[in-house]
């Protein structure tokens, strides 16, 4: 019989579930039973933040954590954010040991690019007579987010006043927050699980001070270090790989899912709005005003063989399309004009023409987009291209073009010489450079980032296995590539190389 398997996820400061991105329905793709609640203060306004204390919450994730814990074989703990400094106190407290920790972006330290030199100030002003209730530390850019477009789409959620997020939060609730981070410091021995942090190098609130941190504290910690991303991981460019990494860690594999969803019809009204809409938040690039009138399981088919072109099978898949289309073409992709649309059942089709330039060419293209409607969204929509060969040679080129800027490890800033250690001796600076480059406060060139991690993939596990990534993937193409050179290379060999050049690295 199966095991069955829990999972307790736990949201950020003055955020909701959105903060974990698709982590629910990836993690219940694998049978895994996810749960979830709402923080003392949260899900109503940011006021009701003022008298909430550090004690408040733990005490309602350990309320909510035995609750369930004796249902399951095995159950683990996930949080974002401060929800991975509740998860990680919980853990510590009640000595967890049914399942697994994964803690996401978890702010040990406020210290992250984008924090003000005067961070350090807060400690005095908390207090100041009646300072901490009326201060506010609003939310405002990069919004935890490095992709353009989801920062598009978290800004018009803001503005349209959708309760995903607060905009703001009072001093007070950083008080608690700092008295967390304290105690989750000092407790983070007592974890006994093992445990998983994911941790953008690039995070704008906390720096990899927090994770290498809790590498050196924690019993059995393990570390992913994301190189695209800011601090909002489980919705930005790395999304997949945070995904993957936990369901990695977990062990776990996802399976389709064969669960029917209900549809309720749309009206001739709705049907007619809906692609009024559409098409002008597409001529507009509005994007951000397209994703909020999709279906969260939309099934968007872009017909064709280019990089851009297959099934994207939800919402968050498809930002990955938009993201593309953008980025491939140096943000020249446009929609010119859209057709009268023609109805017939829950269906509509709209001819649609676009441009684009990359790659020394341009691409004039049309096609005829196909929408299917229910739930009030759009469920449904494929995209037929007039020219098949045209786009798929367009596309190709610019993706081959994007891959090329990036894919050559070997024009790095620094490729030192290899250093004369052996036996113990490299294995101590081995794993003494690995902490040292997860400590660095200002990322390296990403030549360089890309030299350090195929070094570090070569020595812990040997030559490149598996195919090369398709165009689709470009991150994923230019890590295979960097990894993919060292082929032949030995272990000793990559580890020797991996100390000289992060050696190099922390002289500048």
């Amino acid at each position: 019989m199966t095991a069955r398997i829990g999972a307790l996820l736990i949201h950020g400061l003055g955020g909701t579930q959105f903060d974990l991105g698709s982590m629910h329905r990836r993690l219940k793709r694998c049978g895994i039973e996810t749960h979830s609640l709402t923080l003392p203060g949260h899900g109503t306004s940011p006021e009701a933040l003022i008298s909430v204390s550090a004690e408040a919450w733990i005490d309602t994730v350990t309320e909510k954590y035995r609750e369930l814990v004796d249902q399951y074989e095995v159950f683990h703990v996930m949080g974002m954010c401060m929800g991975a400094l509740l998860a990680a106190a919980l853990c510590a407290l009640e000595r967890h040991s049914k399942g697994r920790l994964v803690t996401l972006a978890p702010p040990i330290y406020i210290d992250g690019w984008s924090t003000p030199w005067w961070r350090a100030a807060r400690h005095v002003a908390y207090w100041l007579p009646l300072l901490p209730s009326r201060m506010k530390i609003e939310e405002g850019e990069p919004y935890g987010i490095k992709n353009a477009l989801v920062r598009n789409i978290i800004k018009a959620k803001f503005e349209r006043g959708d309760n995903f997020h607060y905009s703001w939060v009072p001093l007070a609730c950083i008080r608690e927050v700092d008295r967390l981070r304290r105690q989750v410091m000092r407790d983070l021995s007592k974890v006994q699980c093992p445990m998983l942090v994911v941790h953008a190098r690039e995070d704008e609130l906390t720096s990899l001070r927090s994770a290498e941190f809790i590498a050196r504290t924690a019993p059995d910690a393990r570390v992913v270090v994301l190189e695209n991303s800011y601090h909002m991981i489980c919705v930005d460019n790395d999304r997949e790989q945070v995904v993957s990494s936990v369901l990695d860690f977990f062990d776990v594999t996802e399976l389709e899912s064969d669960v029917a969803t209900a549809v309720e019809p749309c009206t001739s009204a709705e049907m007619r709005s809906l692609v009024e809409r559409f098409t002008s938040a597409m001529r507009e690039q509005r994007y951000e005003d397209v994703f909020a009138l999709l279906s969260a399981d939309v099934r968007w088919d872009q017909r064709g063989s280019s990089p851009v072109a297959r099934v994207y099978g939800d919402r968050n898949a498809l930002i990955d399309l938009f993201s593309q289309l953008v980025t491939l073409s140096s943000n020249t992709f446009r929609v010119t004009d859209f057709g009268v649309p023609t109805f017939e059942g829950d269906t509509a089709r709209v001819r649609i023409s676009c441009e684009a330039a990359a790659a020394g060419s341009r691409l004039q293209a049309s096609g005829m987009l196909q929408l299917a409607f229910g739930n009030g969204r759009i469920r449904v929509v494929d995209y037929e291209p007039d020219r098949h060969a045209d786009e798929d040679a367009f596309w190709r080129a610019a993706a081959e073009a994007a891959s090329d800027l990036g894919a050559d490890p070997a024009q790095c800033d620094s490729n030192p010489p290899e250093l004369s250690l052996t036996g113990e001796a490299l294995d101590a600076a081995f794993q003494n450079a690995v902490t040292e480059v997860v400590a660095i406060s200002r990322p390296p060139a990403t030549s360089t980032q890309l030299r350090l991690r195929a070094l570090y993939k070569q020595a812990c596990s040997g030559d490149v296995v598996g195919a090369r990534p398709g165009v689709t993937n470009m991150l994923g193409r230019v890590k295979y590539d960097s990894w993919a050179q060292l082929r032949g290379t030995s272990r000793e060999s990559a580890m020797r190389q991996y100390v000289a050049l992060a050696s190099s690295i922390a002289r500048q």
